[in-house]
């Protein structure tokens, strides 16, 4: 566990994100790095969000009218990274995966400029915000609007899946949501194909830890769509439960928990949700791939059913304001 811990130490002080931003907050540029007004023959209009790796733009094609709404975002690479291969390809993985795989609820790759600088990936800008900006303001979701959710997101990860890929980075942040409810999933910069032997301690590149699957821990096991699976069940935990099944301040302790410990059962958190849907939560976020639901088919085909059975609607006219 010492090298697995040490690697994760080192890979999170060096790509660590800080804390993502509601889509269209302005952010003002630093000396050290200031605003590029043109990407290519795309012209930016302002600073969406920021990570450690990357700059969000909104963003016009070259030669449109000045004054409109820009409808695109474009993710641009810092300058900083442009010498580094891990780094590029991310970017380079993402502009791949966006164009192959086309989904109404994935994240859509219009354009790349990823050979030379600037790099960069032009997306459209969606409407609304995470279901990470959501849960910040309203923790606990009703049960319909969370299994919508999630089974929105198990569509998209199916069209993944069956191109032979994981997404890698299922959480709440990258989950999109607009103000119709309509759920698009982000970030395709971890995806990458099933059983490539990759794991925690081979990557200094790696996704979020509150919704690392065990597998991903150790070195002897291979990730597969089961992984994505996992993942996904811990957001919905989350979404019913109002917060993740495992938190700790110590990120040792807290890849433990993923590997070893049980969460507390969602029916004794909230007696309204029904066994059936509790069961399904259970089983994704089991700690041995063969117990988890064996496709994602197999999760929206349950999440069908059980959003049929329990009725209920949804009123977004309850979402908190933007």
């Amino acid at each position: 566990m010492t090298q697995t811990t040490e690697s994760i130490k080192m890979a999170r002080a060096a790509f660590a994100r800080p804390p993502e931003l509601p889509a269209g907050v302005g952010l003002r540029a630093t000396a050290a790095e200031p605003l590029p007004a043109q990407a290519g023959s795309w012209r930016l209009e302002g600073l969406l969000g920021e990570g450690t790796l990357a700059r969000v733009f909104a963003a016009q094609p070259e030669g449109s009218p000045v004054g409109r709404p820009a409808p695109y975002a474009l993710k641009m690479l810092r300058p900083r990274w442009n010498d580094r291969p891990d780094a590029l390809a991310l970017l380079r993985r993402e502009a791949s995966i966006g164009r192959l795989v086309a989904h109404p609820h994935l994240v859509a790759i219009l354009a790349a400029h990823v050979n030379e600088p600037p790099y960069f990936v032009v997306m459209p800008r969606l409407a609304g915000h995470t279901l990470a900006v959501l849960l910040g303001r309203t923790p606990i979701l009703s049960v319909s609007r969370a299994m919508w959710i999630a089974r929105q997101a198990a569509e998209a990860l199916d069209a993944l899946h069956r191109h032979g890929l994981l997404h890698g980075d299922v959480k709440p942040a990258n989950l999109q949501l607009a103000p119709t409810g309509h759920a698009t999933l982000l970030d395709l910069s971890f995806a990458r194909p099933m059983n490539d032997g990759s794991s925690l301690v081979d990557s200094p590149l790696l996704g979020t830890l509150n919704y690392l699957p065990p597998e991903q821990i150790a070195s002897s096991l291979r990730c597969d769509h089961r992984s994505d699976i996992y993942s996904l069940g811990i957001v919905l935990y989350e979404m019913l439960a109002g917060g993740p099944p495992f938190e700790a301040g110590d990120l040792a302790e807290l890849l433990q928990m993923h590997r070893h410990d049980r969460p507390r059962h969602l029916r004794a958190l909230r007696p309204e949700i029904s066994s059936p849907l509790a069961n399904l939560v259970r089983r994704m976020i089991s700690k041995e791939p063969l117990r988890r639901p064996q496709s994602m088919d197999e999760v929206i085909r349950e999440l069908v059913r059980l959003e049929i059975a329990e009725g209920g609607g949804i009123n977004f006219g309850q979402e908190p304001a933007e």
